[in-house]
């Protein structure tokens, strides 16, 4: 496995439809694979994520079994005479993993549910939209994924701001895009509503948090969602 990072030059006319569209990222993304040809599946799961950080960067990281090659982003996006990409490989970082460690986490996902409006509607894909549910349907998935999200300090919580947990929620995106229908071949509009979870937790399961840190977390891989990564409690 590879971890990949590279930053965006905003600068650039290239940058700005990427930045734009979930659909085109996707797509630049999986052309820095030689494996991965055009309307073939595939069996392993790449994951996606774009950052903005507290210099005002925008970085790319991107979780993969194969090593990419982002020539075609530094050219379009990056650049291309002064900076390219970094990618590390991921497996000893992972190896070392165990339980009771703490780490700062980082995490943008698509929280969802499911929803009946009626007895006879069937259900429906529906975006958590307050932070507070957002939050809870992630402390939903923890203990599946292999993490416990750390709790605040009881001198330090305040009731009212749903801060019993050491976790925030931001950055909500809205986005919606055309994807048409396979078996009918009828185009729909379909919503994406992505937050950014920040937070701290503690390693439960290795294995199972290995198994979320490659595959993903929730719902939307394709489209920048479900990429977790650690960094050391500071």
């Amino acid at each position: 496995m590879y971890l990949t990072r590279f930053r965006i030059n905003t600068a650039r006319l290239g940058a700005r439809p990427l930045l734009a569209s979930p659909q085109r990222m996707h797509a630049a993304v999986m052309s820095s694979f030689a494996g991965a040809l055009p309307g073939e599946p595939t069996t392993s799961r790449t994951l996606w994520r774009l950052d903005r950080n507290s210099k005002a960067e925008i970085m790319l990281f991107i979780v993969s079994e194969e090593r990419p090659d982002l020539t075609h982003l530094v050219e379009q996006a990056g650049w291309p005479t002064t900076a390219t990409w970094h990618t590390y490989e991921y497996k000893p970082f992972l190896d070392k993993l165990a339980v009771g460690s703490t780490w700062a986490f980082r995490l943008t996902a698509n929280p969802v549910h499911n929803v009946r409006r009626t007895p006879d509607e069937p259900l429906k894909r529906t975006a958590h939209r307050t932070p507070r549910h957002q939050m809870g349907w992630l402390l939903s998935h923890q203990e599946k994924a292999g993490f416990r999200v750390l709790e605040t300090p009881a001198d330090r919580r305040r009731p009212a701001h749903g801060d019993e947990h050491q976790l925030t929620v931001r950055d909500e995106q809205r986005h919606q895009f055309g994807k048409t229908e396979m078996s009918t071949g009828k185009a729909n509009k379909v919503p994406l509503v992505t937050v950014t979870f920040d937070g701290r937790l503690e390693v439960m399961d290795p294995v199972a948090l290995r198994r979320t840190l490659t595959m993903g977390l929730g719902k939307a891989k394709a489209y920048g969602c479900g990429l977790m990564t650690l960094a050391q409690v500071r």
